[in-house]
């Protein structure tokens, strides 16, 4: 079983060495490949004011969050959750380095030394070299709704980004229904031929049939071949 957590936050700013503190986090939960409806979800108290600038960005006022927990009341119950998953965030290095620094500030394991990471925007942009690969032209490239992404939000942004991984690493998956392995292939194929097959029998009456030449059957026994390396 591959257990994958998608994961973001919202914070005060770019750096906490200068002050800067989380204020909220959104994770989704994947079991091989599947979304399963559960999520952790907090917003933070981050016991400091709000620039407008990150106002402007998520919408977390500081009346907001005054009555919200602090990271230390929430951080075990982070662990225990993220604990033997997998990491999944769109530029990982940023929120990494928020939730490193509060882990260690309560005394609990950095995240990176317990958990492995996919940056999803590395992933994007080896596949999409020199285009925008934002959370939001990733939706718009990949056809998938965000229409609700009035503001950024740490668990709304989490549940589009899983689908935007799914659909960047999900290869041939829609087309053989599931993982592409050469039986999959090998079954496909030999359904397709069967139902030509059987339609051309169905019609010999009245329809002219052209076998193929060896050159056509080349080329399709080379495609065959190309999904068992």
């Amino acid at each position: 079983m591959s257990r994958q957590i998608v994961l973001d936050t919202e914070t005060t700013g770019m750096d906490p060495a200068t002050g800067d503190r989380i204020v909220e986090i959104g994770c989704v939960e994947m079991v091989d490949r599947m979304l399963t409806g559960n999520h952790f979800h907090v917003y933070i108290n981050p016991e400091r004011d709000m620039p407008i600038e990150a106002f402007n960005v998520h919408g977390l006022s500081e009346e907001f969050l005054s009555d919200k927990p602090v990271f230390a009341t929430i951080a075990q119950d982070l662990a225990n959750y993220i604990d033997g998953g997998e990491l999944i965030i769109h530029n990982a290095a940023f929120d990494m380095k928020f939730l490193d620094y509060e882990l260690e500030k309560v005394g609990l394991k950095s995240l990176t030394s317990q958990c492995s990471v996919i940056d999803s925007l590395k992933v994007a942009r080896d596949m999409y070299p020199g285009q925008r690969n934002s959370l939001d032209a990733l939706c718009k490239r990949l056809g998938i709704d965000n229409s609700k992404r009035t503001l950024h939000g740490a668990l709304l942004d989490s549940e589009i980004l899983a689908q935007v991984y799914l659909a960047m690493t999900g290869g041939q998956e829609s087309l053989f229904g599931g993982d592409v392995t050469e039986e999959k292939v090998l079954e496909v194929s030999q359904s397709l031929l069967e139902a030509v097959e059987n339609n051309l029998n169905s019609s010999a009456d009245k329809t002219r049939v052209i076998h193929a030449n060896a050159d056509e059957m080349n080329a399709h026994n080379d495609f065959i071949v190309k999904f068992k390396r």
